[in-house]
Parts: structure tokens; C-alpha cells; sequence
């Protein structure tokens, strides 16, 4: 007999960072068992839940726009006869907990990213209760463990969380406080889902954490595994064809990961390793553990180890007691290194870290002045990459159509988008492309003459781990 009960409706929006999309790709997939399917909009839906993210400027003011147009839509919602759930997810749920429902009392749910497997547990409690259910709590028990196997595909890249929480404590962050101390997941537990994923169509799978080289799981050996090894072992599995992590912390770059990307074809070329300043003095304040040399050796050594290798960071302009000379030095580094890509931001002080009290703050004027200084220099730099690559010939892996009819677009080993006119059957494949010309947020090429499209069939059946 045919089920005819109505689907409910589900809409996620995510801000934030790639693990924030990669919970919010599991928070559907743990509400699809009891009846939720993607929604296109918030408008008419049964549940709405807003993953944050405590990262972004301005983060908590954003949330509270939202949840004001969204309170509207659940009195419309209710109007036509109908119900909304409304959740709050992410890191400025688990930060702000109660505060969010003493200022916006419509909201249903507010889970921090340690218990989203809970959900439909928590979905049931809001139907029962009178006030809101609040979970931001830090379960003994692994979320992973309680998580669906099933996973909905991702496409032809994936995202693939193996590692959470920080134990760094940089002065700046408040990772340590939302997403808890480092956790990282069973090496059977990832080579399982990596195999799921490619049985959905995944050929690149980026390996997610907070502290993602930090990463060090439990072996089917019983032995503890480091990250080379973890990829090592991914780049066995068929069908896989690009591997990738992110984001890494300098001082977790160890000799076993800088000899997998040499030994690994399936690792690309392309590493985000967040240095923040290129001063020994403002890196002490930070507490990030390292010296700029001690960064410069790093990225010396991976280098040596791979030659093409091109590198992205994070800056900071403007932390609390930086100087001129100190600003100075972070484009020094910068000079000295060269950078693919970025991301620079300005220093933006989170409520609860050691450097929003610190003295010597810097002036917004300062800030802004440093901020774009830095920002001019990068991305002259990135420009200059990728003018670099045009006339090259490198394999690029398709991963959907294009804006323009008969185009597609794909990733470089580098990341960079890149479009050209061809069949759509190039999606989910990697074939030889030249490239023939930069613009402002991407490369064009054309196929290489006699280039073939590279296709590995992913086993049948997902082995064991």
C-alpha cells in the first residue's frame, strides 16, 4: 500500500563555516526518519532551524533579524491552520543559551552543536511543552554514534566532519566555549561514511574539524592513527579521486602529514593553514603557540614535499596591543610567503575571550587602515596565482552545470572555479583541461585535445571499515 501521509516541511539556513553545513546536512538528514523533507523557503514551512555561527561579525544581532522576520511567518504559519517550529542551532546557541528565548520567547529549540542528534527527540518535547526546549548542554555520549548511517548525497564534493571542538584557546576565539575540547571520530566511523558518501556520488570529500590536523582517532588496530595516516587509508577507497582538510593549525603540521602530501595524488594541492599575524609579539597575545618563523619552517617544509602546493590563511589586523611595526611584520610574512587566497578580517571582540578585556585595543580608524592595506596585498597576490595558471594544462574535476547554457563548471586542484563549454556528461568526472583566461572570481579553459574524463566506479556494496 502506498504511503499517502504528507511530508512535513524542513528549512535550514547556515551561516558560518563549512562544518556548520556539514550539521546542517546531518540535522536533515536525523529529521528525515520522522517525515521532514527540504523546504525551498521558511514561508509555509513546518520547521525552520537557523544554524549560526559565533565566528562572523556581528553574529548574535544577525540571528536576532532573522528570528523577527521568521516570528511574522510562524504567525502566518498559524494563522493558516497550520504549525512552525522554530529552532536555533550552532555556536551562538550554545553561547547565548537562554538569553535567546528571554528575547525572542516564539522560539521552540535551541540546541548547541554537540546534540543535534536529538532533535526529533527534542522536536516531540516542544510539541508536549509550554516553553522552549534548550539543549547546549555537552552530552557524555558521542553524537556520532547516535547520528543515521543513511546519508543524503552532497554531490559530486562533500564535506566529512572527523574532528570537533578546539584546545587551543586563542586568545580571539570562542570555539572552545560553543563547540567543547577536542574530540576526534573512530577511524572505522570516517572510512565508513567516506564510503557512503562516494556510494552517493561524492568524488571529493574535504575532512572537516575545527582543529582538523589535530585529529587523532582510534585505529581498527586499537593503535592511535594521526591524520597522514587517516588519509592514507581514505585515498584507498575506489571511486575517491580528491581528498582534502580543513582547517588546520600550524602547529599540528607534523612529518607524517607533510609526507602524505607528497605521497598522495588524491591530496590536493591546495592547504588553509590560519597564521593570523606575522608578529612573534601579537602571535604571544593571540596564544597561537607558534612564531611566525616557526610558520615560514612549516611552510618550507611542505613545500619541499610538494612543490606545487599553493597555501591560504586567516588574518587578523588590528588584535588588541598591535603596533604598527607589528602590523608591518604580517605583511612582511605575507610578502615572503605569497598566498593563494585568504580571508582577512578585521579584530571584532567575542564576549567571554581573554582579548575582549585586554588592554590597548586598537582604534576602528587603525583597524580599518590595516585591514585594507592587507587586503590590497593579497589580493594582488591571488591574482598573480591565477594568472599563473593560465596556459597550464591539469586535471579538473566537473561538478555541476554552469550560469551560461551548454557550460559547466568544476574545481582545479587548486579550488578555484573554472567553467568552459561542454557536455553536461562531465559532471562527476576529472579530465584534462587549459586554461585560457582569468576573471574576476574564477578561471575559463577548454578541454585538452584528446583528453579523457576520468570516471573509478565506487564499490557496489560499502566494505567494513
Amino acid at each position: 500500500m502506498t504511503n499517502t501521509t504528507p511530508r512535513k516541511r524542513l528549512f535550514i539556513r547556515t551561516w558560518g563555516c563549512q562544518m556548520n553545513v556539514y550539521d546542517s546536512a546531518r540535522m536533515a538528514d536525523v529529521l528525515a526518519p520522522v517525515g521532514y523533507a527540504p523546504a525551498e523557503a521558511p514561508e509555509g514551512a513546518d520547521m525552520v532551524i537557523l544554524n549560526t555561527c559565533h565566528i562572523r561579525e556581528k553574529a548574535t544581532e544577525k540571528l536576532f533579524s532573522e528570528l523577527g522576520r521568521l516570528r511574522e511567518a510562524k504567525a502566518a504559519r498559524r494563522a493558516e491552520g497550520g504549525e512552525m517550529v522554530l529552532a536555533v542551532a550552532g555556536c551562538v546557541a550554545q553561547a547565548e543559551g537562554a538569553e535567546i528565548t528571554a528575547r525572542a520567547p516564539w522560539v521552540d529549540i535551541v540546541l548547541g552543536p554537540q546534540t543535534y542528534h536529538r532533535l526529533p527527540e527534542m522536536v516531540a518535547r516542544a510539541s508536549r511543552a509550554a516553553g522552549a526546549v534548550i539543549e547546549t548542554d555537552f552530552p557524555a555520549e558521542d553524537k556520532f554514534d547516535h547520528l543515521p548511517e543513511a546519508v543524503a548525497p552532497q554531490g559530486v564534493t562533500a564535506f566529512l566532519t572527523v574532528q570537533e571542538g578546539c584546545d587551543k584557546f586563542c586568545s580571539f576565539c570562542v570555539v572552545p566555549y560553543t563547540r567543547g575540547a577536542e574530540f576526534s571520530r573512530p577511524v572505522v566511523q570516517v572510512l565508513a561514511e567516506a564510503r557512503r558518501l562516494v556510494a552517493a556520488g561524492a568524488r571529493e570529500v574535504t575532512l572537516l574539524g575545527q582543529n582538523v590536523n589535530a585529529w587523532h582517532g582510534e585505529g581498527p588496530d586499537g593503535r592511535d592513527w594521526g591524520l597522514g595516516r587517516l588519509l592514507r587509508a581514505l585515498a584507498e577507497i575506489p571511486g575517491l579521486l580528491r581528498l582534502r582538510y580543513t582547517t588546520s593549525h600550524p602547529r599540528d603540521v607534523d612529518d607524517d602529514l607533510v609526507a602524505a602530501h607528497r605521497d598522495l595524488p588524491q591530496l590536493m594541492p591546495f592547504l588553509h593553514l590560519p597564521v593570523q599575524s606575522g608578529s612573534d609579539r601579537v602571535l604571544a597575545a593571540m596564544n597561537r603557540g607558534h612564531t611566525a618563523a616557526d610558520f615560514l619552517r612549516t611552510v618550507d617544509r611542505l613545500r619541499a614535499a610538494r612543490p606545487d602546493l599553493a597555501l591560504s590563511s586567516d588574518f587578523i589586523a588590528g588584535h588588541p596591543g598591535e603596533t604598527a611595526p607589528d602590523f608591518e611584520q604580517t605583511m612582511d610574512l605575507v610578502r615572503r610567503v605569497g598566498f593563494a587566497g585568504a580571508f582577512s578580517f578585521k579584530y571584532s571582540a567575542r564576549p567571554g575571550t581573554p582579548a575582549a578585556g585586554a588592554p590597548f585595543q586598537v582604534s576602528e580608524a587603525d583597524k580599518d587602515a590595516r585591514l585594507q592595506a592587507l587586503q590590497a596585498l593579497l589580493r594582488d597576490q591571488q591574482d598573480a596565482f591565477n594568472r599563473s595558471r593560465v596556459g597550464m594544462t591539469f586535471p579538473v574535476l566537473f561538478t555541476g552545470p554552469g550560469r551560461h547554457p551548454g557550460q559547466v563548471v568544476g574545481r582545479t586542484p587548486w579550488l578555484q572555479p573554472l567553467h568552459l563549454t561542454g557536455p553536461l556528461s562531465l559532471v562527476g568526472t576529472e579530465a584534462s583541461v587549459t586554461v585560457l583566461a582569468t576573471h574576476p572570481n574564477s578561471l575559463s579553459g577548454l578541454l585538452a585535445a584528446g583528453a579523457a574524463s576520468q570516471t573509478v566506479q565506487p564499490e557496489e556494496e560499502p566494505a567494513p571499515a
